[in-house]
């Protein structure tokens, strides 16, 4: 098997009850990102809300390997790319605690922004300059 084929299959692959999995991911992925956002917002200790950044973080990238392996051209889409960057920022989080309500202001604002979007801009690819 190609790559190309693993990678970007000319269907995106599915199976019964992915939408229902990823709908269950992205409720334990606000309840985290909830805990998150009251342990920095109220300046409570990190270690306090340490398991809901763990969940936070485990449940994007459970929702990021499944659409991933759905079809890899979502690595290449707006809503993608949005995806890895929001990572990057959540994971930058306890390396920079000074910074932390700042870095968790631009991830919901990238959220809203990428979640809400019209079609045309989630699924264009700046990569390849075009809608995929």
């Amino acid at each position: 098997m190609s790559i190309k084929i693993l990678f970007f299959p000319e269907q995106s692959r599915s199976f019964y009850a992915k939408r229902w999995l990823d709908i269950i991911l992205r409720t334990i992925h606000l309840i985290g990102l909830l805990g998150v956002s009251g342990g920095i917002l109220f300046f409570i200790e990190q270690s306090l809300w340490l398991p809901y950044f763990l969940m936070t973080v485990l449940s994007g990238l459970a929702m990021t390997i499944l659409s991933l392996w759905s079809n890899g051209k979502w690595l290449l889409q707006n809503c993608g790319l949005a995806i890895i960057l929001k990572i990057v920022l959540l994971i930058l989080i306890p390396v920079f605690p000074d910074n932390s309500q700042y870095l968790l202001f631009i991830i919901i604002i990238i959220s809203a922004i990428s979640s809400h979007a019209p079609a045309r801009f989630r699924y264009y690819s700046p990569i390849l300059g075009r809608k995929i």
